[in-house]
């Protein structure tokens, strides 16, 4: 069985500025107050144990606010997903200093939100319900901005004729999916302004699952399952490519029943998952073929 290593795959620039970010802040403060992440910097376990051992304690919460309530005092790093401007708020209103580690592709979507709110439009924002980036982006104008996750969402909006409209989107999603309800909402509401924002990096691990897929038998996908992208680039190779595609955290979760039979293997990882974790699963996917080729025909 041979291993295909599915490229680009790992970390993001926007991942990784904020782990940077969060290990600086925990090297500087923890030794004099409490460093605390408000929600899982980036939605992989591996990576919130390691920032743990710098000194930045985790307080996971979907709600934002109620989160913060638990927060007394120090330093409160919010995540690289972003976060409504009234918690923001809320927290300097109590003291606490304030680091952001938000991602700069998803601070670029709520200045698109703001000013698209300044100019009077209303927006149509396209995301994943319960996942900490939409919650951030519709907290920059929540009078104005309308979540809908499905194409079944969009044919319930009703706008009246002549409304100002725009879409926008969570920057980590099926970019294929995306495109569909962007389509049909131009399709109901022609002068909408488009704002296209899933992030260069999702783009290119997607496009580059789908190829690859093609080309092998099964993907593997290394993320957490908390990982929207991770979740998405299963999706996409299962989707676009029609071939069987399997999320798993660590080398353990890897199942013998998935490979039997199998000659190429993909693997790819998710904007969030730590090098070393891929390059154990890749170095189990081999060992597990040595173990195959080694033995006798009909016990494979």
């Amino acid at each position: 069985m041979e291993v295909v290593r599915i490229t680009p795959r790992g970390y993001c620039h926007g991942v990784v500025e904020a782990i940077r970010m969060a290990k600086r802040v925990g090297a500087e403060r923890a030794a004099a107050e409490p460093v605390t992440m408000l929600g899982y910097l980036v939605h992989n376990e591996h990576v919130t144990r390691e920032l743990e051992e710098h000194g930045v304690r985790l307080v996971s919460s979907s709600d934002r606010e109620e989160g913060l309530k638990q927060i007394e005092a120090g330093t409160v790093i919010f995540t690289a997903h972003g976060i409504a401007p009234a918690v923001v708020e809320q927290a300097r209103a109590r003291g606490l200093n304030v680091v952001d580690a938000t991602c700069s592709d998803v601070t670029r979507t709520h200045d698109l939100v703001r000013r698209l709110a300044a100019e009077g439009r209303e927006i149509v924002y396209i995301g994943k319900r319960g996942h900490p980036e939409p919650a951030g982006v519709l907290g920059v104008a929540p009078e104005r901005t309308r979540l809908v996750e499905t194409l079944e969402e969009v044919e319930e909006l009703d706008y009246p004729p002549g409304a100002r409209l725009a879409v926008t989107c969570q920057t980590t999603l099926s970019m294929w999916d995306t495109q569909a309800i962007i389509d049909r909402l131009v399709e109901r509401f022609p002068d909408i302004e488009v704002h296209n924002e899933i992030c260069l990096a999702t783009q290119e691990r997607q496009e580059a699952a789908v190829l690859a897929a093609h080309d092998v038998e099964v993907v593997v996908v290394v993320g957490s399952a908390r990982s929207s992208n991770s979740q998405r680039l299963v999706q996409v190779v299962r989707e676009r490519a029609g071939k069987p595609a399997h999320l798993v955290d660590t080398a353990a979760d890897l199942q013998p029943a998935w490979f039997r039979g199998v000659r190429r293997v993909g693997v790819t990882a998710g904007a969030s998952t730590p090098t070393q974790i891929t390059r154990a699963v890749i170095a189990a996917l081999e060992a597990m073929s040595d173990r195959s080729a080694a033995l006798p025909a009909g016990r494979q």
